[in-house]
């Protein structure tokens, strides 16, 4: 699941990022409102953490902007005590929850399975199901009947992008900015390795959920065998 973090305090950022990191999350960073904005507009993100008193725009502009623009990611706020205002405000506009700083790094990561649970339309036992596989990607585990695998974070993150397009098809260019990121120098090569890698698994579990190569534009969960 790939979270963006919008906070100009470098430090807490760098901070948050770390745990998250360590709880199977990929994060990326923004320390002021332009770049966040272009980042939030990007719709690669599961999830967006904001901050509200941001250099250049302010979360609430950002927030504005997105539910204009039709993008209806989970937004988790990020408020001070004494912005009360600013709290309604943001609810109003379309925010799904916020946290007043300082806050446990618990209660984040609480909040952030609950927004994950609502944006996951297709949920069982906190997982993905799609044909006779089951990943549950907090644990990073793919099951098929009585068998399991684990997974690598980017083998669990790829395999969810398809399972949540329900069979539809993604790009290598789509896969390599959510997985790999917009500032990563990975390639074609590197998702057809994983994707090589997620094979394999299924095969070995037994699977009769494959992942189909779409010719000149990506890959396709089918249930059945290719």
């Amino acid at each position: 699941m790939r979270i963006l973090l919008v906070e100009d305090e470098e430090y807490m950022a760098q901070a948050v990022a770390q745990v998250l990191e360590k709880n199977n999350y990929t994060v990326d960073l923004a320390h002021d409102g332009e770049y966040g904005l272009d980042c939030a507009l990007s719709g690669i993100y599961d999830i967006i953490i904001l901050d509200i008193m941001l250099p250049g725009r302010s979360g609430l502009e950002i927030l504005k902007t997105l539910r204009q623009e039709k993008i209806a990611v989970p937004v988790l706020l990020l408020t001070a005590k004494s912005e009360t205002e600013d709290k309604v405000t943001g609810l109003d506009l379309g925010a799904d929850d916020y946290l007043t700083k300082p806050f446990e790094m618990q209660e984040l990561l609480a909040r952030l399975r609950v927004l994950a649970r609502r944006k996951q339309e297709i949920t069982v036992q906190s997982g993905y199901e799609f044909g006779d596989v089951l990943l549950n990607p907090y644990t990073l585990s793919l099951f098929c009947g009585s068998q399991s695998f684990k997974l690598t974070l980017k083998e669990s993150q790829l395999l969810e992008m398809l399972m949540d397009a329900r069979g539809g098809v993604i790009s290598k260019d789509r896969i390599i900015e959510k997985v790999w990121g917009f500032d990563s120098e990975a390639e074609d090569r590197h998702v057809e390795i994983y994707i090589s890698f997620l094979r394999k698994k299924l095969k070995a579990l037994g699977a009769n959920t494959s992942i189909e190569t779409v010719r000149g534009i990506g890959y396709a969960l089918r249930a059945g065998r290719a």
